[in-house]
């Protein structure tokens, strides 16, 4: 199946994958975060809010974009006692974001206490749709050996969490132990884009062809002097790849 795409324009959809991208909105300024949103929006369904967003405009970061009708995913890649996660997992829910990040060295009991706690905020909140990701190995490390891979994705397992994310490379670890996770591909990288801090990176087709179900873009649109250009760039690069 081949993805069909206006390339000369705005994407309208690509097989869907509009609805697999999340933006990842890494800057220390909500007008700014909230100007790459709206521009971007026909791109992409999902935005993420990171430790520099959170860390400079909190809760109203993930208010600001519900109110333009994304889904919010946070990656804060909670890591802490049970207790806390459990506390700090409770209080994103209860915002009404879609996604949560649970860093799943943090080990079993702690990813379960992240994954209750955000369960609990989100229904005192109404939702019925949210999603705990454990995250493995950043990508701008640059070994993840598969066994550790592979050990982690059992924790996501049985922590409970929907999903994990991790690098392209690692897709075929996760799958082998954690069929029936989603998984979420951090580090895309166009080839023109440069690598910066990331020392696993792919492109938006490789992702999708290794088999990602999600997949985050941020430095490469929103640093880029037209993030829309570059949007599209991403997005036709890989209009003729199959999914």
């Amino acid at each position: 199946m081949t993805r069909a795409m206006e390339c000369d324009g705005v994407v309208e959809d690509v097989a869907g994958v509009r609805d697999k991208a999340v933006l990842a909105l890494d800057v220390d300024d909500l007008v700014a975060a909230m100007r790459l949103a709206r521009l971007l929006r026909p791109y992409f369904a999902t935005a993420k809010v990171g430790l520099e967003l959170f860390s400079a405009s909190g809760p109203e970061a993930i208010e600001a974009l519900l109110a333009e009708e994304y889904r919010v995913f946070v990656d804060l890649k909670l890591y802490d006692i049970p207790t806390t996660v459990a506390r700090a997992a409770k209080v994103v829910g209860s915002l009404g974001a879609s996604y949560l990040t649970l860093h799943l060295q943090g080990g079993g009991p702690m990813v379960i206490a992240g994954v209750e706690g955000f369960a609990e905020g989100a229904r005192s909140a109404g939702a019925t749709a949210y999603f705990p990701l454990g995250v493995t190995v950043l990508t701008s490390q640059p070994k993840a050996p598969p066994e550790e891979i592979q050990r982690l994705a059992a924790v996501a397992v049985e922590g409970g969490c929907w999903g994990v994310v991790c690098a392209a490379t690692d897709v075929p670890s996760v799958r082998a132990v954690a069929p029936g996770l989603t998984i979420v591909v951090a580090g895309i990288r166009p080839p023109w884009a440069g690598s910066d801090d990331q020392a696993r990176p792919a492109t938006l087709g490789a992702a999708l062809d290794a088999g990602a179900d999600l997949v985050v873009v941020g430095r490469a649109v929103t640093s880029a002097s037209d993030p829309v250009a570059a949007a599209n760039a991403i997005f036709c690069s890989s209009s003729s790849e199959a999914i």
